[in-house]
């Protein structure tokens, strides 16, 4: 009995104490040799540290230049984060869409094996949209948490189809697929059903020549069953225009992307639903209870009710502005939404993006991470949702 009191009384501290968290700045604008940092994603490593990556970028806010992966750790659930550490680079080029993912069914890690999926670059993405530059797509393995990370392996050959680059002649299909970008945000395994153990990345990329308000955009994924050692390509999502985008897990062994909608004549997030773990797409349609001003979003199986996925989702929910950034949560895999939080708003007569891109994350079974872009870019702050 008094065992069980010290265990409820720990509990209720740890459950106040997040009650009474305001938002942690984990990497701001200005600092640390960086200008500018931006794309948030977040996962929880196998030891239950939490790990937000960013892209640091050296010299300003676009996005191409002299950009690096960079990584803080959490060991207290998002109180405080430790120092910066460099993930990944491209010597002074463009390394960024960090899309990590925990692998848990590998038995030759049983411990688990961290992922980081990301794209390198050598020129703007306008440029490699007229074709005049390369996207390429790489990971990193970890099997400590995240303190070291493995030797890049390049996997583009296998999840990219670029025709004729001027970079390399090697890269010579048929198709012509042109800028290319992970998620961004958290990658998914999934961990029930026909495909468990699938690791799967959203991502995006145009074909051909470029159209009117992206519309040589495609949104699709791309996943291994064997752990890394080799990879297949989803369909294309059937939408001109589909964006950055983010997969989750449902039951029955369906996948659901939740997707910018790049062309803005709708400003609504797009659903995709796949039956066969994101191979190929059943139904796509505009979620009207999901505005969005056309940004990226954020989306987080929390695990089971009734036997259907309970989901969060969290995006800019304005149809003009970057601002107003809003949690929902869905207990019947997306076909309503419950619970609806507002996460950021900005103050009366505020300039700018007050909110942007985000990625969600469990701290545990009672509290999910919000990893997000705040005050016109000049931080990248933690704030943990109790639901």
């Amino acid at each position: 009995m008094k065992k069980l009191i010290i265990y409820l009384f720990i509990n209720l501290l740890v459950t106040c104490a997040y009650a009474q968290q305001q938002e942690v700045t984990v990497f701001k604008s200005g600092a640390e040799g960086y200008r500018s940092f931006r794309i948030p994603a977040i996962t929880k490593a196998p030891n239950g540290n939490l790990l937000a990556f960013a892209e640091g970028r050296v010299n300003g806010g676009g996005d191409f230049g002299n950009i690096q992966i960079v990584l803080k750790r959490s060991t207290d659930g998002g109180k405080h984060w430790g120092a910066l550490q460099i993930v990944a680079s491209n010597d002074t080029l463009q390394t960024g869409n960090a899309a990590p993912v925990v692998d848990l069914t590998d038995p030759v890690y049983p411990g688990g094996r961290l992922f980081l999926f990301y794209n390198t670059g050598n020129a703007s993405e306008n440029m490699v949209r007229k074709g005049k530059g390369l996207r390429e797509v790489w990971y990193k393995t970890s099997t400590d948490n995240g303190v070291s990370w493995s030797a890049p392996v390049n996997i583009t050959l296998q999840v990219h189809k670029p025709k004729q680059p001027q970079v390399n002649s090697a890269y010579n299909f048929a198709a012509d697929w042109r800028s290319y970008a992970n998620t961004p945000g958290h990658a998914i395994q999934l961990a029930a059903g026909k495909y468990k153990g699938r690791i799967y990345i959203a991502a995006n990329h145009s074909a051909g020549e470029p159209q009117k308000h992206y519309a040589d955009g495609r949104a699709f994924g791309y996943y291994t069953d064997d752990h890394g050692k080799t990879f297949k390509l989803s369909d294309e999502v059937n939408m001109p225009g589909a964006n950055e985008n983010m997969a989750v897990e449902l039951s029955g062994n369906k996948l659901m992307m939740n997707i910018r909608n790049q062309l803005g004549n709708i400003k609504q997030r797009i659903i995709a639903l796949s039956s066969n773990g994101g191979q190929t797409w059943d139904t796509t349609y505009f979620d009207a209870h999901l505005p969005d001003p056309v940004c990226q979003g954020s989306i987080l199986n929390l695990g089971k009710s009734k036997g259907k996925a309970i989901l969060a989702v969290c995006n800019d929910a304005d149809t003009l502005n970057r601002d107003n950034l809003t949690l929902r949560i869905s207990f019947d895999e997306g076909k309503t939404w419950k619970q609806n939080t507002v996460i950021a708003k900005s103050p009366a007569g505020y300039k700018g993006d007050f909110s942007a891109y985000s990625d969600l994350v469990p701290v545990d079974k009672k509290h999910i991470g919000i990893l997000y872009e705040k005050d016109d870019y000049k931080q990248i702050v933690f704030t943990p949702y109790g639901w």
